[in-house]
């Protein structure tokens, strides 16, 4: 996500960045070292990688790695003042702008997941195998990438060759030339989530109805099913409110720029880094197989 990721101050304000850009080498790191765990547990079980819930969450995983190691480079290189290429800046926009909402549309597909598991359990085996758990990553990285192309085709269709021949600090404002594109950007991200809010809750009041009925064993783990969409609702709501923060942190631009760097960074903080150490607690810690695979393999805890 290039666009949390460009903290760009003046001399004045060294001190202070200097301080955040540690916090978030601190945070990043820790979160990297628990997802790679994660990811090799993943692959430690083939019972894993042939169930659609655990493969849509190593997605999750994946994508968020990519995006925090992306988003760091971008800080560090911003912070240092690091100019590049235009068009390799391109290219890390678009690969952290797509990677960007893989998350929150893996999420909502996870809730989906459980609302068939739970509202379903006849056609689980069928809606959700392991042929529909590829095509389900197809379709959720080709709606991932539509802002991106959106965007880009904008931004080539208004600047001319020159543009990319000089070496600039990446950031995601180079490539939003004029306020109505902000506004189109702003107006996705707004459709999407709107479109994964719906979705979401949807799922939760059936999953709750399910529970109300169920009775035993089968209400026990109607509970659970509940309690995770529940914990995906609140991770898929700090993902969706990062969606809306450019449009925040483009009006605070326009008052001062200090404030602009300060919110920017909190954003980063709350709804980048903090969302995606949500996922190892729900499917790390909470789920009884994944958890038991991460104890019994606790000696690969070293990769960290």
């Amino acid at each position: 996500m290039a666009d949390n990721s460009s903290f760009i101050g003046g001399e004045s304000s060294v001190r202070q960045i200097n301080d955040q850009v540690i916090i978030v080498q601190v945070l990043v790191g820790i979160f990297l070292c628990i997802n790679t765990l994660l990811i090799i547990t993943f692959f430690m079980k083939d019972t894993f990688y042939r169930t659609m819930r655990y493969i849509l969450f190593a997605v999750t995983l994946l994508s968020d790695c990519l995006i925090l190691i992306l988003t760091n480079l971008l800080l560090i290189l911003s912070y240092f003042r690091f100019s590049m290429q235009v068009l390799l800046c391109l290219i890390m926009f678009a690969v952290s702008s797509m990677c960007n909402f893989v998350t929150p549309f893996t999420l909502t597909a996870m809730t989906l997941e459980r609302y068939v598991a739970i509202c379903m359990p006849l056609r689980h085996g069928e809606l959700c195998s392991t042929r529909s758990a590829l095509q389900c990553i197809l379709i959720i990285h080709g709606l991932s990438s539509v802002p991106c192309i959106l965007i880009l085709s904008v931004f080539f269709a208004s600047v001319s060759l020159s543009f990319f021949k000089p070496y600039r600090v990446c950031s995601v404002e180079m490539f939003i030339l004029r306020s109505w594109q902000g506004h189109l950007r702003s107006a996705i991200s707004q459709f999407y989530f709107l479109i994964m809010c719906v979705i979401v809750v949807f799922s939760y009041i059936r999953i709750m109805k399910v529970a109300k009925a169920a009775s035993g064993e089968n209400k026990k783990s109607t509970h659970k099913g509940l309690r995770t969409v529940a914990l995906h609702a609140f991770q898929l709501l700090l993902c969706l409110i990062q969606l809306w923060c450019p449009f925040i942190e483009a009006a605070v631009l326009q008052i001062d720029f200090m404030l602009f760097v300060n919110v920017r960074y909190f954003n980063y903080i709350m709804f980048s880094l903090a969302p995606r150490c949500l996922s190892p607690l729900i499917y790390g810690l909470r789920d009884d197989k994944f958890f038991l695979v991460l104890k019994y393999h606790r000696n690969f805890s070293f990769f960290c």
